[in-house]
């Protein structure tokens, strides 16, 4: 389960997503550099080999730790997407092909703008399709994709179904939660799309062809409660008169109710805390976004579980490129990296009140400084990095027992793995 966002003002585009995974899968923040030139014409995703082109583009991406693509990413050049779960009527059940984590990827690494990005994804899905096993440790778990796709000046919502696809031109803000959204307002489509329907006994032939009823399912959807966390993004995104990077977090950190009991939250939660077999997916990332013509793309990551516990520090192209920002370089240790560190602070601020408390008060404290261009970025990261390990300290001095008559801790206390293992060789 993912929620992504985007918002126009001002000729301006703000992009905001919450990628929910397995509550114990890794997920890095990641650079590459550009590369030009290369010899190499072929290359390894997750599952398949394709052909690789010579020239590539500088991308920031947060990353699932096992697979080659990625969540949500962002490019040199300012092209940003982020890709949802989509459980249509067609999705292959037994074959590899590209995730959709790969082709998001492959489209940040090879194009400059949203109609470019059009293009490349309509390319993939025609030479390789997409399909394979998409879970961290459930191999069962196949989708096919949906995405938001923005630049500077313009952004797109991608559906797609098996090869076909469907996109609709964004006018000022839009989201996607899970389920399909495109009906038969699509302004673009892939080749043979309405044969393909037909084909499989989804489509008439006879008036326009409603993308969303022909190929969508129910059940996963109204599982993850997809069309209410999307209505609850829409209703955000409609209430900005004048966006901010600090007004997308606010709503990445978003759930029905304010209970601080987290064992009482639910799948119609933007920031996604699972907790147990009906609530299987748990928000492991989040990125904004800010592009603006002219101008370097601002971006804020976690690089942490659970945003509404989580700290929005900035990543830069111009630091990533120096060596200079923590935690940022492919390539590095797991047991270093910022996601595996504050899982132990994570996991203890979902059983203590008091320490989530604290935790999210000095983060409101700090996190203004983050946003604040006026100052250098080295610095701001800086602060980032002492205050992720000052609760990585704090949380080593706390008892993490847990009460064994609640299904929510020992849940919780099952996934303790993955985090306890570098705590003890760092300890």
């Amino acid at each position: 389960m993912c929620d992504t966002q985007v918002i126009r003002h001002n000729g301006a585009t703000y992009f905001a997503k919450n990628s929910d995974r397995e509550p114990d899968e890794p997920q890095y923040i990641r650079y590459y550099p550009p590369v030009r030139g290369d010899t190499r014409t072929t290359l390894k995703t997750t599952y398949i080999e394709i052909d690789q082109v010579p020239d590539r583009h500088a991308v920031i991406l947060s990353q699932p730790s096992w697979m080659w693509g990625a969540e949500i990413g962002v490019n040199e050049h300012g092209l940003v997407i982020g890709n949802e779960a989509v459980f249509t009527k067609v999705v292959d059940k037994t074959g590899v092909a590209l995730l959709g984590m790969d082709i998001l990827r492959l489209a940040l690494e090879r194009c400059r703008t949203a109609p470019e990005a059009i293009q490349c994804i309509d390319r993939l899905l025609r030479e390789y399709g997409q399909g394979g096993p998409a879970g961290f440790r459930d191999k069962k778990f196949r989708y096919d994709n949906s995405f938001i796709i923005a630049d500077a000046n313009e952004a797109w919502v991608l559906e797609t179904a098996a090869r076909h696809w469907v996109a609709r031109r964004v006018e000022r803000f839009d989201a996607i939660s899970n389920a399909l959204c495109i009906g038969e307002d699509f302004g673009l489509h892939s080749e043979g799309l309405h044969e393909f329907a037909r084909e499989q006994k989804l489509y008439s032939g006879k008036g326009g062809l409603n993308f969303r009823e022909a190929f969508d399912t129910r059940f996963m959807k109204f599982m993850g409660r997809a069309e209410q966390r999307r209505s609850c993004s829409l209703r955000t995104l409609a209430a900005l008169e004048s966006p901010t990077l600090p007004d997308l977090a606010a709503s990445l950190r978003s759930h029905v109710n304010d209970d601080v009991d987290f064992s009482r939250h639910g799948n119609g939660d933007v920031c996604m805390h699972a907790g147990g077999v009906l609530r299987p997916s748990q928000t492991t990332g989040s990125m904004l976004v800010r592009l603006e013509p002219g101008a370097a793309p601002e971006i804020f990551v976690t690089g942490t579980s659970a945003p509404c516990l989580s700290l929005f520090q900035p990543v830069s192209f111009e630091t990533a490129a120096t060596d200079t920002h923590p935690y940022l370089r492919a390539g590095m240790p797991e047991e270093g990296s910022r996601w595996q560190r504050f899982e132990e602070v994570h996991h203890l601020a979902l059983r203590d009140r008091a320490f989530a408390e604290d935790l999210r008060a000095s983060r409101d404290e700090l996190e203004p400084i983050m946003y604040d261009a006026s100052l250098d970025i080295g610095m701001r990261s800086s602060r980032a990095v002492e205050w992720l390990e000052h609760w990585v300290d704090r949380s080593r001095s706390v008892d993490h027992g847990y009460r064994w008559y609640s299904p929510y801790e020992r849940y919780w206390e099952s996934k303790r793995g993955s985090f306890t293992q570098e705590t003890a060789s760092s300890a």
